[in-house]
């Protein structure tokens, strides 16, 4: 109850200049993603393996005749809904990225949840332990931090890193440098399409060197 308590006192509506999103789960938003036809979607992610890699395992960062080659996400087995919130955001313009936003704009939102829908059907990575000391980041993901207003990590993205049937992402198998990545940029508003601005909360009050290992940690969580 403590842990519950604390995340909604954490997670309080903040006063925003816009909406982070402009989707609503109605039940028939709901409904079109539960209802998704995976066979359709299977045929539109052959456009995504190129980029995403042909499990949707994704990428990580890489440098290549002196040219960095930024971090591509894992999309195996992640939550149906978040999946589809992510392209109707990068449709609507609350979230940008150059070649994600023009994919986006041409899908249907029956596109976007029949290769959500396929998405996560598709079996999670599951990566080689690390030797790194990853004992802080197992800390945060179970207990949190009482002391910097924290909640554990796993109240709202699981025990096992699953993520949560709403919209919260599974974190398991993500690539590490992207899952950074996408952390500094909450942490320095660059991204903002959380709601109540939950993850931009949370990033502000952890350094980079904890990302870093709660990425490492979830890189390699079974």
């Amino acid at each position: 109850m403590k842990q519950i308590l604390l995340v909604l006192a954490l997670f309080s509506p903040v006063v925003i200049a816009e909406p982070a999103s402009q989707i609503a789960w109605t039940a028939d938003v709901l409904n079109r993603v539960k209802n998704g036809n995976p066979a359709k979607g299977k045929e539109l992610a052959e456009s995504c393996k190129s980029c995403h890699g042909d499990q949707g395992q994704g990428m990580k960062e890489e440098t290549r005749d002196d040219e960095t080659l930024p971090a591509i996400p894992a999309l195996a087995g992640q939550v149906a809904n978040y999946t589809y919130k992510q392209l109707r955001d990068y449709f609507n313009g609350s979230r940008n990225h150059d070649s994600m936003t023009a994919i986006a704009k041409g899908l249907t939102e029956q596109d976007a949840a029949d290769l959500a829908v396929w998405l996560s059907a598709l079996p999670s990575q599951q990566n080689k332990s690390t030797s790194q000391d990853l004992a802080r980041a197992q800390k945060m993901v179970e207990q949190g931090d009482g002391k910097r207003t924290l909640p554990p990590c796993f109240v709202c993205h699981g025990a096992n890193g699953q993520g949560e049937k709403m919209d919260i992402p599974a974190l398991t198998g993500q690539q590490p440098d992207y899952f950074t990545k996408t952390m500094l940029e909450y942490k320095n508003g660059q991204r903002h399409n959380d709601i109540y601005s939950r993850m931009r909360l949370i990033a502000q009050q952890l350094n980079e060197e904890e990302i870093k290992e709660l990425a490492q940690y979830y890189w390699q969580l079974k």
